[in-house]
């Protein structure tokens, strides 16, 4: 297997994109949330493209699959972490459901790259 230049990967920079919207959308949250929600919510958005950027690097595909599929479950995590923000009225319904369609859709590709990778390099 050749090694993927992760800043090339459509999937790693929509999670640097993700990442800003999160951040955007942490930096507004209550300050009772600052080492909860706002601090798991930071953590997953940046694990999911940290973990496509790791698993680039592996030797072989079934090693970087491994690390796509925790990127893919960070971003699951997040989805649900957004989830709790707009049930307790943290966000507006608009911006929930944009950020909720970007996020599956970039869950979407992740799970369409793993598919695409062959496991026998």
């Amino acid at each position: 297997m050749r090694r993927h230049n992760f800043k090339k990967l459509q999937i790693w920079i929509e999670a640097m994109d993700l990442i800003d919207e999160n951040y955007l959308l942490t930096s507004k949250l209550p300050d009772y949330e600052k080492f909860g929600l706002q601090t798991q919510m930071n953590r997953s958005s940046v694990s999911i493209a940290s973990n496509i950027s790791e698993g680039s690097s592996k030797r072989t595909n079934k090693h970087f699959i491994k690390y796509l599929d925790d990127s893919l479950g960070s971003a699951f995590e997040w989805e649900t972490q957004l989830n709790v923000c707009f049930r307790q009225n943290f966000i507006s319904e608009d911006n929930f459901q944009n950020l909720e369609k970007k996020v599956q859709k970039l869950q979407s590709k992740i799970s369409n790259f793993i598919d695409s990778l062959d496991v026998n390099n």
